[in-house]
């Protein structure tokens, strides 16, 4: 389309002088607007009126001047009026003229008639232009009856577009895409991986979950949908929704979409409270569609209620206020929107992914009732259903036919068998942002409302109970499972024993130990306390080991731990299998499994606070007295005192010396007492097991595994 002017006529002719006085002595640039160089065709006739104004100081006229001399008033209509502006001068008029052109125009309309371009003086070379098409090209789109496409001429540059292999042609790929992610619902967050592959100091790295967003993008313009074009004067519906991840939005006009639209929050963004968040998506909305909005009806939905009195509160903060002012310019009504009723804009929480994902998810439920219908023409069984109800045979009650020949059951649609229809109403029913993973039995109620099928109920149990999400974060409502087991009676004393340390001591002056090795017998419960340092190595506790424990008590037949560095060296357990000792090992952060040493170990600890606290001085200086304290000291599990239990009688002390020094007993009757009080201890400990799991398995339900099962390994972040 030829440019054309829109000014007046007095207009062109001021400012034609006003570029003559200015570019006098540049004769080949005022050239481009005088009377000379317009065509006939381009102006009217030039009648020029007599008399030479005082300006011209005797001056010869020149091709310039002619703009100088006035006209006759009877003239002015037919001199020297431009009808569009000629070549070459649109570029020299004022920057508030010279964006009033059109150099490329695609009139609609709907209907021949309303094509009147001369009767407005638009002008237009046939050779350039095409008239009555039912599609167009434009600007990388196709444009017609129907809406508004993306190009296939530039998608298929997009679909072959190699893997990039730096950030710039990163860049390149969306700036691309991003011409077109009006178009594609999720764009913001498909890009995401890609955009953050841009950053700044961003090693480039090609990952997997950045080829997936590429192959995503690409998919995703290929199956672009038609976009209808927005109708002036008709009201627009503008939905929004926002998340701790971005902010979404869908222009519509007469429940038809215009336009997708959605961005990642900014980092300061992200502290804003929820009601903030949602207005600034009201906000974002208004002004990317600003052209289509501006002076028109609108109406915003929001899922966030108290948006609705937006206009009417008293404190606002200066955020608030500022956006308030931005909104007043609009003709804007918002209304409140239940989230559930919100199918087109519903930012998605995380699906797969982390809760770091923004959608607009679309639910076509008519979409998939047409698939249901379908798939029932092909089910003989429900055919035969159809056929019996036309035919007026059969029990009518319960099944009927609706208008668009469904088969309903009581109401509820008839879900054909086989396919993947009802995986996909049950994936729908659960994975849906506007289900977000109910129980079993509330998804049974929901889906039995719409749907049917034999053996419903157990499907949905069935699909609730493997959804490992539901898994890994809801909260056990029933009794934890797995009841206790007790670790076995050891046979004799000193057979099987328990240890482990007591860091995070103070060091004592003069001092360098600042950890309690503390070592249990699990048949008599005596326990030695061994001073030792946290940094010393596993061959410094290893030759400790022998003097103190092996020395006085004998090598054992096994031990059990936790999984501390120093017990599960390479050294540690080489000497234990040298010396013939089992090693085993609790699992990981589950303490629970030695729960002989953490119990003594808690005891310890109480007593070394009162001996400080009573007599003061460091640790060490007591822990002689506190293992002699804690091995004389009666224990209920075995029904004595641990040296009772070990040597046979109870240790000599102030307040029992005079019983201990006049007993006497050699020989046999020793060696009776002492398997007497064995068995003694055993029958105790016995008792004392099943006490404590009568007590633990009150509130606990047993588990059976099966070889082939899958089950889930609690992961715990290690410190450091």
């Amino acid at each position: 389309m030829v440019p054309y002017d829109d000014m007046g006529s007095n207009q062109t002719l001021a400012w034609c002088a006003s570029k003559a006085n200015r570019w006098e002595d540049e004769p080949g640039t005022a050239m481009d607007c005088s009377a000379r160089d317009v065509g006939h065709e381009w102006s009217r006739d030039l009648s020029l009126g007599q008399g030479v104004p005082e300006e011209m100081n005797g001056r010869e006229p020149s091709d310039v001047d002619m703009h100088d001399i006035r006209v006759d008033n009877e003239d002015h209509e037919r001199t020297h009026e431009y009808m569009p502006a000629p070549d070459s001068q649109t570029d020299d008029l004022d920057y508030d003229y010279s964006e009033r052109r059109d150099y490329s125009m695609s009139p609609y309309s709907s209907s021949i008639h309303t094509h009147g371009l001369r009767s407005q003086k638009l002008y237009a070379k046939f050779s350039k232009c095409r008239f009555w098409k039912r599609e167009i090209g434009f600007l990388g789109h196709r444009v017609s009856e129907q809406g508004v496409s993306v190009d296939p001429e530039k998608i298929a540059a997009i679909q072959d577009w190699p893997q990039p292999t730096n950030a710039t042609e990163v860049r390149s790929f969306l700036g691309l895409a991003g011409y077109y992610r009006k178009f594609v619902k999720d764009f913001s967050i498909m890009a995401k991986p890609l955009t953050r592959l841009t950053g700044k100091g961003v090693p480039f790295v090609w990952s997997e979950e950045i080829e997936c967003a590429f192959a995503e993008l690409k998919e995703a313009l290929t199956k672009a949908p038609i976009l209808t074009l927005p109708e002036p004067g008709k009201p627009y519906v503008v939905y929004t929704d926002a998340s701790r991840i971005g902010l979404g939005c869908v222009l519509m006009q007469e429940e038809k979409v215009i336009a997708y639209a959605s961005r990642q929050l900014r980092k300061h963004e992200e502290n804003y409270p929820t009601h903030d968040l949602e207005m600034a998506a009201v906000v974002f909305a208004l002004k990317i569609w600003r052209s289509y909005l501006y002076g028109e009806s609108v109406q915003v939905l929001t899922d966030h209620q108290s948006l609705k009195y937006l206009f009417t509160q008293a404190d606002l903060n200066l955020r608030q206020r500022r956006w308030m002012e931005f909104i007043a310019d609009y003709d804007v009504k918002i209304q409140y929107h239940p989230g559930k009723a919100n199918v087109l804009v519903s930012l998605s929480a995380l699906e797969g992914e982390s809760s770091e994902r923004l959608g607009l998810q679309a639910i076509n439920q008519a979409s998939l009732v047409q698939r249901i219908r379908e798939e029932q023409q092909r089910d003989e069984k429900i055919q035969k259903i159809a056929t019996r109800i036309r035919e007026g045979e059969g029990d009518n009650e319960e099944y009927h036919l609706a208008e668009d020949g469904t088969v309903l059951l009581q109401g509820r649609i008839t879900v054909p068998e086989g396919g993947e229809l009802r995986e996909e109403i049950l994936r729908m029913a659960h994975h849906s942002i506007l289900s977000i993973h109910p129980g079993s039995t509330k998804m049974y109620k929901d889906i039995r409302r719409y749907y049917h099928w034999p053996g419903i109920k157990k499907a949905v149990a069935r699909y609730v109970s493997q959804c490992q999400s539901c898994q890994q974060i809801k909260a056990e409502h029933q009794v934890p499972g797995g009841l206790l087991q007790s670790l076995p009676i050891p046979e004799w004393k000193w057979d099987s024993i328990a240890m482990d340390f007591i860091t995070g001591l103070p060091i004592a002056r003069g001092r360098q130990n600042n950890t309690i090795w503390v070592i249990v017998d699990r048949l008599t419960k005596v326990t030695r306390l061994l001073p030792v340092r946290d940094t010393d190595k596993v061959e410094i506790l290893a030759d400790l080991y022998i003097k103190q424990i092996v020395r006085l008590h004998g090598v054992p037949t096994d031990i059990v731990s936790d999984r501390d560095p120093r017990f599960t060296a390479i050294f540690w357990r080489a000497l234990q299998g040298a010396l013939g000792t089992e090693l085993h090992m609790s699992t990981a952060f589950h303490p629970e499994t030695d729960g002989q040493t953490e119990r003594t170990i808690r005891t310890l600890e109480d007593m070394l606070r009162l001996c400080i606290l009573d007599w003061a001085g460091m640790w060490e200086e007591y822990l002689p007295f506190i293992e002699f304290s804690y091995n004389n000291s009666y224990h209920s599990s075995i029904g004595m005192s641990p040296y009772e239990a070990l040597y046979g009688r109870p240790c000599r002390t102030p307040l029992c010396w005079t019983e201990v020094g006049e007993r006497r007993m050699f020989g046999p009757p020793m060696v009776e007492e002492t398997m007497e009080k064995l068995q003694t201890i055993r029958a105790n400990m016995k008792k004392a097991q099943d006490r404590q799991k009568k007590y633990a398995d009150q509130n606990r339900r047993e588990i059976v595994f099966t070889i082939g099962d899958w089950v889930y390994l609690k992961g715990i972040r290690s410190k450091g």
